[in-house]
């Protein structure tokens, strides 16, 4: 998961900055940051990138979700309740 992740955060800056989105940049960019991948991650993301398209992938990784219900009742449920 770690080498997805560094090519997902590659990725961003290299959209960010408008920069094309290669393999070859995300390798320079994991490199840059001491770290390191396996060879196939960057081609792939890259790949999947250009079939789809950052601004895609961004809009469907933000996912609009839903929004907070209200408060929930307190548990054990209503009123009363003095001692007897």
């Amino acid at each position: 998961q770690q080498d997805e992740l560094l090519c997902t955060y590659a990725a961003l800056i290299l959209h960010d900055d408008a920069a094309q989105i290669t393999p070859q940049a995300m390798t320079n960019l994991i490199k840059a940051a001491g770290c390191t991948v396996e060879g196939y991650w960057p081609m792939l993301m890259a790949k999947m990138i250009s079939n789809v398209g950052m601004d895609a992938l961004i809009k469907m990784g933000s996912g609009a979700g839903g929004g907070g219900g209200g408060a929930a009742p307190a548990a054990g449920g209503g009123g009363g309740g003095g001692a007897a």
